[in-house]
């Protein structure tokens, strides 16, 4: 695991705890990020400076639509982060 990618991880955690979207467990969180963005490619500092509305529209999406049914995990449904070059349809810098 890339280690700037991994504080970035919980850097999001850590907001979705300030925001009061998030109260599960940080290791789980962790690595359901983790995942979305090996199979997303995510653009996490876009997504660290979003409004709250896109910022949860990510975290909660991740979260909600994410099946854990074997690791790793790559199955989010119909989900795409907004925050990811699948979203956007291009590229990001982080």
């Amino acid at each position: 695991m890339d280690k700037i990618r991994n504080e970035k991880y919980l850097q999001i955690i850590k907001r979705a705890e300030r925001e009061g979207i998030f109260t599960g467990t940080r290791i789980s969180a962790l690595m359901d990020i983790e995942n979305a963005d090996e199979t997303f490619e995510l653009c996490l500092d876009d997504w660290l400076n979003a409004d709250i509305f896109d910022f949860t529209h990510d975290f909660l999406g991740i979260l909600d639509n994410i099946k854990r049914n074997r690791y790793p995990a790559r199955d989010f449904g119909y989900f795409i982060p907004r925050f990811s070059k699948k979203g956007k349809e291009g590229s990001c810098d982080n």
